[in-house]
C-alpha cells in the first residue's frame, strides 16, 4: 500500500496563500506524484497529464486560501481540486467536435463566367435544402453563415446552450450537404 506523507505535518497551502513562494516548490515536491498519478488515469497521453498537472498546482496556487484543515486534510483537499480540474479538462475535450472538411461540390460560390441562369437554380436547390432542414436548424444555420454570427452569439439570439446549437448546426450542415449532392440525408436530420 503506497502512503502520501511527509516528516512536516505543518500544512502548506496556508504557507501559499500567505505567498510563500518556497511553500509551492514544497507541494509540488510533496503532492506531485499524486498529482501525476492522478493526471495520468484522466489524460489520454503523457503530455496531457504533465499539462494537468501544471493547472491543478495553478489552481491549488489560486485556491489556497479555501483550504479548511477543520473541514479537510490537505492531501483530499489537494485531491478534490485535482479532481474538479480533471473532470473540467475531461469535459473540454469531450465538446470539441471532430470538424471534416466539407467537400469542394458543397460551395455554392459560382464562378464569374456562370449564367445568371445557373446561379439562380443554384440558390434554388439552396433554398430547398434549407426549407427540408428542422425549423431550429435553418435558423442557427442563417444566423451563423448568413449574418456570421459566431456560435455563442447564436446560442444567444435563440436561446439555446452553445453544444446544442454546435449541434443544429453540425447537423443541418451535413442534411443541407446531403440534399445538395442527392444523397437524400435520412439518418442525419435532428
Amino acid at each position: 500500500m503506497l502512503t502520501f506523507s511527509r516528516p512536516d505535518p505543518t500544512p502548506l497551502l496556508p504557507r501559499i496563500a500567505a505567498g510563500d513562494a518556497d511553500a509551492v516548490r514544497e507541494v509540488v515536491a510533496t503532492y506531485g506524484g499524486l498529482l501525476l498519478a492522478l493526471a495520468k488515469r484522466w489524460s489520454p497521453d503523457a503530455a496531457d497529464a504533465e499539462d494537468a498537472v501544471q493547472e491543478i498546482c495553478f489552481d491549488l496556487w489560486r485556491s489556497a486560501h479555501r483550504f479548511d484543515p477543520a473541514r479537510a486534510s490537505e492531501r483530499g483537499f489537494i485531491a478534490m481540486v485535482a479532481r474538479r480540474r480533471l473532470i473540467d479538462r475531461m469535459r473540454r475535450r469531450s465538446r470539441s467536435l471532430a470538424l471534416e472538411p466539407l467537400p469542394e461540390e458543397f460551395d455554392l460560390a459560382m464562378e464569374d463566367g456562370d449564367e445568371p441562369a445557373e446561379r439562380t437554380a443554384a440558390a434554388l436547390d439552396a433554398r430547398e435544402a434549407l426549407e427540408q432542414l428542422t425549423p431550429m436548424q435553418r435558423r442557427c444555420l442563417e444566423l451563423h453563415l448568413l449574418d456570421g454570427r459566431t456560435h455563442d452569439e447564436v446560442a444567444q439570439a435563440v436561446a439555446l446552450p452553445l453544444g446544442t446549437v454546435k449541434s443544429h448546426i453540425r447537423r443541418g450542415l451535413l442534411r443541407a450537404r446531403a440534399l445538395l449532392t442527392g444523397r437524400g440525408g435520412e439518418g442525419t436530420r435532428g
